[in-house]
């Protein structure tokens, strides 16, 4: 059973994002006013998951729109060297 890469992308999306907003919530609860460091610190790994998996789906949605892109190049038919520069016609001259 093989699963779309989509899917793992979506995945990976709903992890950064699900990871940044437990970091938010447990960084806003476990504030401390004598120390407003302190929690920021304790919660700085769901930070860092969160950018790391949003990094990793950027990267493999730029890749996928290159491997498009360069199928479109192969796809395109062959066009003339300069298509924009008529040729000249054989005219008799006075």
């Amino acid at each position: 059973m093989r699963i779309d890469p989509s899917l793992w992308r979506t995945v990976l999306f709903s992890v950064g994002v699900v990871t940044f907003v437990i970091g938010v919530y447990q960084t806003l609860v476990e504030n401390n006013p004598k120390v407003p460091m302190e929690s920021l610190q304790r919660n700085y790994w769901l930070f860092m998951i969160s950018l790391a998996c949003i990094m990793y789906y950027r990267y493999l949605k730029q890749r996928e729109k290159e491997a498009t892109f360069l199928a479109q190049q192969q796809n395109k038919p062959k066009t003339a060297a300069n298509p924009g520069k008529s040729k000249p016609r054989k005219k008799p001259r006075n």
